[in-house]
Formats: structure tokens, C-alpha cells, sequence
């Protein structure tokens, strides 16, 4: 049986997904937190408009240290899984840090940051 966009994975083949950053500029700043430059618009057309009224054509989403771990992490060669290893690591004193994990890459993927 195939699945539809509709049906959501078991909580087994979500922890098998490769996530992958799309191709966003990004950076760290001095305390290793990422900053993602993420463009306002896709058209030719808004970013013209941003030119015109001498306004940026990006903004910057700041992500948290959880999130910036994440981030750094979505390459599309560590699976799920192993992103959740190494926050369980790195956070082992925080509770239902898988939770949080599936939320922030749900939330990034409706996004368009990360494919899945």
C-alpha cells in the first residue's frame, strides 16, 4: 500500500528520513547559534519591489541551540535518529527532547528550509 501526502510516517520510518537543508545562506554567530537568511520572496518580481523601496529581500531566523544543533545536523546523511542521539547527548537533562525534535523538523519542513 502506498501512502498518500496526507498519511503521517509511524514514528519508525520518521526516525529513518534523512533530513536535508535546502539552499539557504546561513551562518553562526559567536556563540554558535545559526542565523538563516531566508528570502522574502521567490518572484523576480518581490525582490525588485525590495529594490525599489530600498528595503532587504531576506530576513534572518535565529534559531536556539536545540535548533541550531538541527540545523547543522540536516546534511541528508544523518537519519533522524541519529539527530535525536546527538541531542540526547547534548541535552540530557531536558525532557521529551524527541518531541521537540519531531515538531522543530515538521516545523522546518512546512517551512520549505528542509526536505524530509
Amino acid at each position: 500500500m502506498q501512502k498518500t501526502d496526507k498519511q503521517r510516517p509511524t514514528v519508525e520510518e520518521f526516525l529513518r528520513f534523512r533530513p536535508k537543508r535546502l539552499d539557504f545562506e546561513w551562518n553562526t554567530n559567536e556563540e554558535g547559534l545559526v542565523r538563516i537568511n531566508v528570502p522574502k520572496f521567490k518572484s523576480n518580481f518581490g525582490k525588485s519591489f525590495c529594490k525599489l523601496i530600498k528595503k532587504e529581500d531576506t530576513f534572518t531566523a535565529n534559531l536556539d541551540k536545540l535548533g541550531s544543533l538541527v540545523w547543522k545536523n540536516c546534511d541528508g546523511k544523518n537519519t533522524v535518529e541519529q539527530i535525536l542521539e546527538i541531542i540526547k547527548k547534548e541535552f540530557s537533562e531536558q525532557k521529551n527532547i524527541d518531541q521537540r525534535l519531531f515538531l522543530f523538523l515538521q516545523q522546518m519542513k512546512s517551512l520549505n528550509y528542509i526536505d524530509l
